[in-house]
């Protein structure tokens, strides 16, 4: 049998290093060049995921009473693939079967099971950019990063974390007690890890390995089989990485059905029956706050970790940097047409203007400015088309039409003239006018508000984040004291706040082992990536001792 884990030491080592540090590391190039993953790499991956279009998807021994799959690409491509499917009790008798001998395989068998796993799909990172690219509708590059080695960090930050959870105290240990005169009582301790139980991750749409690796990779590292229910419109990526897993189960000897895949297609979901099964101890969800609400209400003792809706925030003050403000922002509101979690809505600006390194710029100028820079930005098809991508879900395009008559036009949303395409929507609204930038306008939609002053901006950008959710704030402001007050304000309101970025770093943007994604302290989620309170409800501590015999 391999031993994944000591061949893979050193990368947990390091990996659990770079979580208490906070400093840059990967081991996962983000940069999609044959100089990191071979010369043939690129297109091998293209000849890999062409073989997959039209075909069934294979999955060795995996529950199926029939085939699912009615995917189909933002870009215009027929995919045609169809998976393994079986009802929910089905594919719950055989998660329940695994969880038996997966719940006593030992903590550095299992987590060397998942690290070989990260290791083989980085190998296959452009493979799964591609999948990515056609079921998500994100340009090449981006899915390349997204789905591979940033889904990759952030799968092996979870185990890291999980690791690191289950070696904050020692496993046994020689408890001696004085007695004074007396001799001393001596016991010898020894614990043992119990999984929590089944393990039920929902995927979305838009990120379906970014935001599923956490949650996955975090349960079967504590001992919990999962089943990985997809989007019916991303399904691609996480059966590419059940495959994997599955493999890599097998080979160590361990149960495969310790994670299963839960297929199903639009209109005819099964999520709803799997959660109201009462099967699953553990729950991970990313979507709406509605679909959100209605898995907290039906989930029974289950313990539920989400990433919903939140109203993300861009607070405009002064800069020092006009142009390059205006330009970081553009991009931020164009990266994959607004469909991020991390991506701005609310872009809140004192009524009088502010000032800058160009002199007084009133509240009509800035937004120009920035409409500019978004027109400059996508001036080029193609450029266009790779930073915007295309709409994943046709749901988008209404919203952006109902969002037109909701404020004053400051620039209109077009095309790119590739694929399913949305470039942004920015609108003014009036000073007065509390109603459409209350809450999440999923996609490429902004509004920018008038405040009376600093304070009020900052009042109204982390007050909304209190009351709605929110996983970023910007602010761009020169004064420190200003500067100090917000960060005060948005701590509060448990939202992650980026100050003055210009240059290539986005407040889209986080990092694993380095920057916590989603706080948990508002309503746009329960869970942080990747803090111990994600990892540790997945396994208790279950104690036997005995007298020490002389």
């Amino acid at each position: 049998m391999t031993d994944f884990f000591h061949r893979h030491q050193k990368l947990l080592d390091d990996a659990v290093s770079a979580l208490k540090s906070r400093q840059f590391w990967t081991p996962f190039p983000e940069i999609p060049s044959g100089r990191f993953y071979g010369e043939t790499a690129r297109e091998d991956g293209q000849r890999d995921f062409d073989r997959l279009i039209g075909q069934s998807f294979e999955i060795a021994d995996h529950p199926e009473s029939h085939r699912v799959g009615l995917e189909e690409s933002p870009w215009g491509m027929p995919l045609q693939i169809t998976y393994p499917a079986a009802d929910a009790t089905t594919l719950i008798d055989a998660s329940q079967k695994a969880q038996k001998v997966w719940g006593d395989v030992s903590p550095e068998m299992r987590v060397g099971i998942l690290l070989e796993t990260l290791v083989r799909l980085n190998g296959m990172s452009f493979l799964m950019g591609h999948a990515v690219m056609h079921v998500t509708g994100q340009a090449f590059p981006m899915a390349f990063q997204a789905g591979g080695p940033h889904s990759q960090d952030r799968g092996l930050e979870a185990v890291a974390a999980a690791w690191a959870e289950m070696n904050m105290t020692v496993r046994d240990a020689l408890w001696e007690k004085p007695q004074g005169k007396h001799p001393s009582i001596i016991m010898e301790k020894r614990w043992k890890f119990l999984p929590r139980g089944l393990a039920l991750t929902i995927g979305c749409n838009t990120f379906p390995n970014w935001n599923g690796y956490p949650g996955l990779f975090a349960s079967l590292a504590t001992g919990n089989c999962v089943i990985v229910k997809p989007h019916p419109a991303a399904i691609l990526p996480l059966a590419l990485t059940v495959k994997v897993l599955r493999e890599v189960l097998a080979e160590a000897g361990s149960p495969a059905d310790a994670v299963l895949l839960a297929t199903d297609e639009p209109g005819q979901e099964i999520t709803r029956e799997l959660v109201l099964s009462g099967a699953f101890s553990l729950i991970d969800y990313t979507g709406s706050s509605v679909f959100g609400n209605w898995v907290r209400a039906n989930a029974g003792a289950a313990q539920i970790f989400t990433e919903e809706s939140g109203v993300n925030s861009i607070t405009i003050i002064g800069t020092d940097d006009f142009k390059g403000m205006c330009d970081n922002i553009a991009f931020s509101l164009s990266l994959y047409s607004g469909q991020m979690c991390t991506s701005p809505q609310n872009i809140y600006i004192p009524r009088a203007g502010i000032e800058t390194d160009q002199g007084k710029k009133s509240f009509d100028e800035v937004a120009a400015a920035i409409a500019r820079a978004i027109d400059d930005l996508l001036c080029d098809p193609d450029h266009a088309s790779g930073v915007c991508g295309t709409i994943a879900n046709p749901a988008t395009l209404a919203r952006v039409a109902i969002a037109h008559s909701s404020g004053r036009v400051i620039r209109e949303s077009g095309e790119t003239g590739k694929g399913r395409s949305a470039t942004p929507l920015l609108l003014a609204l009036d000073a007065d006018e509390v109603g459409v930038e209350q809450e999440e306008c999923f996609g490429p939609i902004s509004y920018f508000i008038p405040c009376i002053d600093a304070a009020d901006a900052i009042a109204r950008a982390s007050g909304i984040a209190t009351k709605k959710g929110a996983i970023t704030a910007a602010l761009y402001a020169s004064d420190k004291a200003v500067i100090e007050a917000a960060a005060e304000s948005f701590g509060h309101a448990g939202v992650n706040l980026s100050v003055n970025l210009t240059g290539n770093i986005y407040v889209n943007q986080s990092a694993a082992f380095s920057d916590f994604h989603v706080t948990g302290a508002n309503p746009s989620g329960n869970a942080c990536l990747t803090d111990s309170a994600f990892v540790a409800p997945r396994f208790r501590r279950v104690m036997v001792r005995w007298p020490k015999v002389a």
